[in-house]
């Protein structure tokens, strides 16, 4: 079973349309969700909780349609938000106790622990957190009522990076379940990068793809040359070219590169930013 599927998915508002989406997450795997701001990513996370009601399309959640059974579902799914809605005055401990009565597979024994992980403090209101120590919470809370699904919007964002790191192994050992999936989307590729099994890339409201990690890192590469060793390389395995005043940079298919070209290793995040260039 997979954990998400997502079938010709459209919401259209002034100035912008989320435009046929298509996307599957498989059971025991992480898919990051990719694009700049204002591509797409908050608005379809916001589609699949049922948040906000699409116009056309389907979403289906653990096997089933989100908009029929989204609060039995709700259990098994841990969400964190940009904005981690937490009422301020509470303390970790009373958002523990809250807790307790909201998830029925609650677990007060892993919430301490990952509040102890996390280094948050005990006494504090929650107004007086800092936006890393809200996000740090929010985790906590998603990782606490023995979730099958991780929805995580921007959830890095706010840490500093010896935290992030942490939280990046924390979520790689959820999926250690084949039970456990995770759908994030971040603007720091980097984590994405080190994290994810898929990454799905969006572009004002339109997926560029969505593709095995590793099989995207295998297609494409990086060569630096002159316009003259350009031109002798196959149209086809040319995907993308700037220039600068040291030669050209393009991203190519390393497949259609001639034997005895040297083709450098292309990140996540140069090969979406290569492929937002081509789609302008």
């Amino acid at each position: 079973m997979n954990a998400l599927e997502i079938k010709n998915l459209t919401k259209a508002y002034p100035g912008f349309t989320l435009d046929n989406l298509n996307l599957t997450l498989p059971s025991g795997c992480i898919m990051g969700l990719i694009g700049e701001n204002g591509a797409g990513k908050s608005t379809t996370i916001k589609l699949i909780l049922d948040m906000i009601h699409k116009d056309s399309g389907n979403i289906a959640i653990l096997g089933k349609d989100n908009t029929d059974s989204i609060e039995l579902t709700k259990e098994d799914i841990g969400v964190v938000m940009d904005e981690v809605g937490i009422p301020e005055c509470l303390t970790v401990k009373q958002v523990g106790n809250v807790m307790r009565h909201t998830f029925r597979n609650w677990d007060d024994a892993e919430y301490a622990r990952l509040v102890q992980k996390l280094a948050l403090p005990d006494k504090k209101q929650f107004k007086e957190f800092s936006r890393g120590m809200k996000m740090k919470l929010g985790i906590a809370i998603a990782l606490s009522h023995n979730a099958k699904l991780l929805i995580l919007d921007e959830a890095t964002s706010g840490l500093d990076p010896v935290v992030r790191d942490e939280v990046v192994e924390m979520f790689s050992d959820f999926t250690r379940d084949e039970n456990h999936s995770i759908l994030i989307s971040s603007h720091i590729v980097s984590d994405l990068e080190k994290l994810c099994d898929y990454v799905a890339f969006l572009h004002k409201g339109k997926l560029l793809l969505c593709e095995e990690k590793d099989q995207l890192l295998a297609e494409y590469g990086l060569i630096h040359c002159t316009a003259e060793e350009l031109h002798n390389l196959p149209a086809t395995a040319i995907k993308y070219k700037k220039e600068n005043p040291y030669g050209i940079e393009a991203m190519v298919r390393r497949g259609a590169v001639p034997a005895g070209v040297n083709v450098s290793p292309i990140s996540i995040e140069e090969l979406f930013v290569f492929m937002v260039k081509e789609a302008r």
